[in-house]
C-alpha cells in the first residue's frame, strides 16, 4: 500500500492513524503521532495538510497517513 499524504480531506477518517505537524513545530517538521478525532478544514484539499485534532487534543496539519 502507498503511503497517503495528507493534502486530501476524502482520505482521512476518525479513528484513522496519522502523523501531523503541529503549529510550533511547523519550522523543525518535527511528526506528532496519535489517532484522527476530528476533522478541522472544511476544503477538499489543502496544500500544506488537512488540519485535525488528535485524540489526545493536539491540533496540527496532516503529514502522512499510515
Amino acid at each position: 500500500m502507498e503511503t497517503l499524504t495528507g493534502t486530501k480531506r476524502e482520505n482521512i477518517k476518525p479513528g484513522i492513524p496519522v502523523a501531523i505537524v503541529l503549529k510550533k513545530d511547523q519550522r523543525s517538521g518535527t511528526l506528532t503521532y496519535g489517532i484522527v478525532k476530528d476533522i478541522l478544514t472544511k476544503a477538499p484539499v489543502h496544500t500544506h495538510g488537512i488540519k485535525v485534532r488528535l485524540e489526545s487534543g493536539e491540533v496540527g496539519r496532516v503529514k502522512i497517513i499510515q
